[in-house]
């Protein structure tokens, strides 16, 4: 028996992981695309506001629960070293499924309200199932795809960020708005996408010898995702304002949004299979051909092959024992770039000035998004879906071009990714202000800013953290940074914009209250602003303290 014989064909080992890396990603990207439900509370809060006689306060303290179910993500971040992707994803799904459940037979009436607190923990049971998806998504992705983690990054992020808008503007196509069935929605269709995901996606071993032709067609087949998901976006943002539309019209473009999702994401492990298959019926030919002359050559070495084994495992026991005994003797902590511990990266001060500066981000555009709803009536708008999901496709813009643009720069120039955070707090700062202002159309620019800057933070994020701190602990560290989810909504949101709405509204019969005008929420934007200043000092000073890190960065892309 020869060595062939033994040893699989890398070509053969190449054509199936690869196949399924690309099948596991597409059905990540329908994963994301469902999993952005935590940011549509502004298209239900109204209905709960009005069904339980909510105050301002209570109802975005309703909120700050949402959000809240992010804090108990650290179980999902210890969760994705020890249990595998499909039961991470399970677990996601059946959580989504109780959480929104539950909230749709309140608002649809099938049961009377429930008390406030256990509203509160049906809705953090909601948003807790996100960060099991997205830990699953992200930790699976990013290790599959070391080498191109910021297009991978924002491609999945981008639909996370386009999930909004998929759910908005699917409920207003089919269901004209109606808050109990968009609950319904977002109750069911997570869970059987994470159901399918389930049998697809999977961590693909690293044995593999990635090739520069490799790298390219992977870095061609990212593009093609990239075009698909900003077609997507398009399709969206043509049919949020292209006005009312008829019930045919709303149906056709529901068909066409499923086959922009599924079936064109699709080629890419189809073209990946056929192409392979193909590589690999010449691969054979080739192999069989050379077969009976290797053989002999292979049984002649096969003798001196095995003492030369044996010297090796040897050589190589003796500078195991020197490597312990070094370990044991002299352990130095990790420089950044190298694999932390949650404990060694959270006695970092890079660790921190990351976690405060993305506080000041995504916290005010978190405040923004759960009070959308009650900012359109204060600015004379009834309807505000279409800020929803203008919010959604720039937050998407926003990830998806930052990944690819920040990975292009660190590759050429190596720029470090937590510039592109910095400029981002800049347009988001002008944002708060244009709606402190509410000149005509404010909401309309604050939407979109807003948006586009919270995607940039989102996805920018994520490689930063897996950059700086490895990947080996990834899935934890990812998910104590996403802390600043339900801090800053807590802040931001539960008390600043609670208590400033409720200073300014009049008292209504039931118990409620609602403000009418641009008082209601100015200074709100005024204190968000200068939180995006204080955001971006603190991302400069991390763009010094990391640049030579991303200079050897740069060194080891161009090598590889």
């Amino acid at each position: 028996m020869g060595i062939k014989d033994v040893i699989p064909s890398p070509t053969k080992s190449y054509s199936s992981s690869s196949l399924g890396k690309w099948l596991g990603f597409v059905t990540a990207i329908w994963v994301q695309a469902i999993s952005g439900n935590n940011y549509t509370f502004s298209n239900y809060s109204d209905a709960l506001k009005s069904l339980m006689s909510l105050t301002q306060l209570q109802l975005n303290n309703l909120s700050v629960a949402k959000d809240v179910g992010k804090a108990f993500g650290i179980l999902a971040g210890i969760a994705s070293d020890r249990l595998s992707t499909p039961v991470i994803l399970l677990i996601g799904s059946v959580e989504g499924l109780i959480g929104y459940g539950v909230q749709w037979l309140v608002v649809s009436k099938r049961i009377h309200p429930l008390p406030y607190w256990q509203m509160c923990i049906f809705l953090a049971l909601g948003g807790n199932s996100t960060t099991w998806m997205n830990t699953a998504i992200l930790v699976t992705c990013i290790r599959n795809f070391r080498k191109n983690r910021g297009p991978v990054s924002g491609i999945l992020k981008g639909f996370v960020g386009l999930s909004t808008a998929i759910f908005t503007d699917v409920c207003s196509a089919l269901f004209a708005n109606s808050p109990s069935k968009f609950l319904l929605m977002l109750a069911i269709v997570p869970a059987v996408v994470c159901l399918t995901a389930i049998f697809f996606l999977r961590e693909v071993p690293q044995t593999i010898t990635n090739t520069a032709a490799q790298q390219k067609e992977e870095s061609k087949y990212l593009n093609f995702l990239n075009i698909v998901a900003v077609v997507v976006a398009l399709y969206l943002l043509t049919y949020d304002l292209s006005g009312k539309h008829s019930h045919l019209l709303s149906l056709l473009f529901a068909s066409g949004l499923l086959f922009l999702l599924v079936v064109l994401p699709l080629c890419i492990p189809l073209y990946s299979m056929f192409k392979n298959s193909n590589s690999n019926n010449s691969n054979d030919v080739e192999t069989s051909v050379q077969h009976n002359g290797d053989q002999v050559q292979e049984e002649e070495t096969q003798t001196g092959e095995t003492e030369m084994g044996e010297k090796s495992v040897l050589v190589a026991e003796e500078k195991d024992l020197e490597t312990d005994q070094v370990v044991e003797m002299d352990y130095k902590k990790p420089i950044l770039g190298e694999d932390h511990t949650i404990l060694e990266a959270v006695q970092t001060l890079d660790f921190w000035i990351l976690f405060l500066s993305f506080l000041c981000g995504v916290g005010t555009g978190l405040a923004v998004m759960n009070n959308l709803g009650q900012m359109g009536v204060a600015l004379g708008h009834a309807d505000v879906s279409i800020f929803v999901s203008l919010t959604s496709i720039f937050g998407f813009f926003g990830r998806i071009g930052s990944g690819t643009i920040s990975e292009y720069f660190l590759k050429n120039y190596a720029t470090p990714r937590p510039l592109w955070n910095a400029a981002s707090q800049i347009p988001m700062c002008l944002g708060y202000a244009v709606l402190a202002f509410a000149i005509p159309g404010s909401l309309y620019v604050g939407s979109i800013v807003v948006g586009f800057c919270y995607g940039v933070r989102l996805a920018i994020t994520v490689p930063t953290a897996s950059e700086l701190f490895g990947l080996k602990y990834y899935g934890l560290i990812y998910n104590i940074l996403i802390l600043n989810l339900p801090l800053g909504s807590f802040l931001f949101s539960g008390l600043l914009a609670g208590f400033l709405y409720d200073a300014q509204a009049t008292k209504t019969q039931g118990g409620g209250n609602t403000c009418v005008g641009a008082h209601c929420y100015r200074l709100v934007f005024v204190i968000m602003a200068l939180s995006c200043v204080v955001g971006l000092a603190l991302d400069v000073l991390l763009v010094f303290r990391t640049k030579n890190l991303y200079k050897k960065i740069q060194i080891s892309k161009k090598s590889s």
